[in-house]
C-alpha cells in the first residue's frame, strides 16, 4: 500500500469511526446530507530531550480540553517508526505526526481561536525544534 492510499484509508477510517460515535454525523447521514470531516496533519520535529514533556502536555492538557470543543471528532499524536514505501521521506528530525479531525474547517477555526487552544497548544509547540513544520489540511472524501 502506498503512502497516499494509506493516508486516504486512514482519513476514511477516522471519518467512519467519527460518524458512528457522533450523533450530529449520524443525523446528517440519515437525512441524506453527507458531511465529511477535515483532517489536519502536522509533521513535528520534537526535541528528544523534551519528548516526555510534550507527551504529558498532549495527554494531560491539550487532548482533554480539545475533546470538549464543538466539532471535535478525533485527535492523535503519532510517533513515526519508519518509512515503509515511497518518498521523499520526512526529514530525519521529524519524529511525530499530529493528526486532528474536525467536523468542518469552520469549527476547527473556532477551536484554534479559543482561549483553551491559545493556552494549551504552546505547551506542545514549545517542544518542537523547528517551528516551520509542515501542516496539511485535508478533506475526507
Amino acid at each position: 500500500m502506498n503512502r497516499r492510499r494509506w493516508l486516504q484509508s486512514l482519513a476514511w477510517f477516522s471519518a467512519g469511526t467519527a460518524a458512528a460515535a457522533n450523533p450530529l454525523a449520524r443525523a446528517a447521514s440519515s437525512s441524506g446530507e453527507t458531511k465529511k470531516p477535515i483532517v489536519l496533519y502536522c509533521d513535528l520535529a520534537i526535541d528528544p530531550a523534551r519528548e516526555q514533556e510534550m507527551l504529558d502536555a498532549y495527554h494531560n492538557h491539550f487532548k482533554p480540553v480539545a475533546q470538549k470543543h464543538r466539532g471535535y471528532v478525533d485527535l492523535k499524536m503519532l510517533k513515526l517508526r519508519k518509512v515503509i514505501q515511497g518518498g521523499p521521506a520526512p526529514a530525519k528530525s521529524i519524529n511525530y505526526r499530529f493528526q486532528l479531525t474536525y467536523e468542518s474547517e469552520e469549527l476547527r477555526q473556532q477551536w484554534i481561536a479559543s482561549a483553551d487552544h491559545v493556552k494549551y497548544w504552546p505547551m506542545i509547540e514549545n517542544t518542537v525544534a523547528d517551528k516551520g513544520y509542515l501542516v496539511l489540511l485535508t478533506d475526507a472524501v
